[in-house]
């Protein structure tokens, strides 16, 4: 397949690789089913993504739907519906395929999930690791990656699958801050908007007080720590935390916060998707047609790009 030359610029990695004490993973949870998004229609028609128009609510499952007497596919899970013509989950492990510095890209599915068969490509590899949090997701990942030699000592960035709309500077900054940092950190927005709390009262919820905000800072990812205190974490704290940071300042640490941005958000409900949409349009989601082709299944090899696996 041949890539349309004003995209191979996106190829490149610009960024300087700095000296990093420890190699650097990516680990990608991506065995959550979604419950809050949009839930995927059971007969939608199949649509080819470089025409479709609204993908994001379409099931990629679409033309498996409708056969007179089998019965409708499960919901798929929402890092799988379509945004801007792509799986949104290949628009994340686009992010991190234009990061040099990475030995490895794991995504940590549910056991039994094939659906990134149809989308294979060397800067990520895919376990069937996943639990059913997010937290058992990650530390099975995190053992999958210890399995295939990663060291204590590495550093893990983990990404949630559902902010597809990161970018490669974004890591490389993150990684940049932090690769000296005794705990490391995580990409974070400090909130703008006025905070309130709630109380419910004569017709419904009222404000009960505002909430000063020049502390506050709405938590994204990556998140990046060593693995060795990463899985100590949580294995002491448990696997109901939400977030990596929480783990590690349940054991009294302080990660630092590294400046992220506003489009960095989490696609959870159904306006999401379509605000996701508009983003990605207005970059032309160049990078991730580059790195991986412009229709399902036929992956672009990228060059220079190097993977252990």
């Amino acid at each position: 397949m041949t890539i349309d030359p004003l995209l191979q610029p996106s190829l490149a990695t610009p960024h300087a690789p700095a000296a990093v004490p420890g190699r650097l993973w990516a680990l990608v949870p991506c065995a959550g089913t979604g419950s809050r998004a949009v839930a995927a229609p059971p007969s939608a028609p199949a649509i080819a993504p470089s025409t479709a128009s609204g993908g994001s609510t379409v099931s990629a499952f679409g033309a498996l739907a409708g056969a007179a007497g089998e019965p409708p596919p499960p919901p798929l899970p929402k890092q799988y519906h379509l945004v801007a013509g792509h799986p949104m989950v290949m628009h994340t492990l686009a992010a991190f395929a234009g990061v040099g510095r990475l030995a490895g890209t794991l995504v940590a599915v549910a056991p039994g999930d094939h659906f990134l068969d149809a989308h294979v490509h060397p800067s990520f590899f895919v376990v069937g690791c996943g639990g059913p949090t997010r937290a058992a997701t990650v530390q099975g990942g995190l053992k999958a990656l210890q399995e295939r030699g990663a060291q204590k000592d590495d550093w893990v960035l983990v990404h949630d699958a559902a902010r597809c709309l990161v970018t490669a500077e974004q890591i490389d900054r993150l990684i940049d801050v932090c690769a000296h940092d005794s705990v490391g950190g995580l990409l974070a927005h400090q909130l703008a908007d006025t905070l309130k709390t709630s109380i419910d009262g004569p017709g419904g919820v009222r404000v009960a007080s505002t909430v000063d905000r020049s502390n506050k800072w709405l938590a994204q990812t990556p998140q990046m720590f060593r693995i060795g205190p990463l899985l100590d974490a949580l294995a002491k704290v448990g696997t109901n935390v939400t977030d990596e940071a929480s783990a590690m300042e349940a054991m009294g640490l302080h990660p630092r916060l590294v400046p992220g941005g506003a489009q960095n958000f989490k696609v959870t409900y159904p306006d999401d998707f379509a605000l996701a949409e508009a983003v990605l349009a207005q970059r032309g989601h160049g990078t991730t047609l580059a790195r991986f082709g412009g229709e399902r299944g036929h992956g672009v090899i990228e060059t220079g790009r190097k993977t252990i696996f």
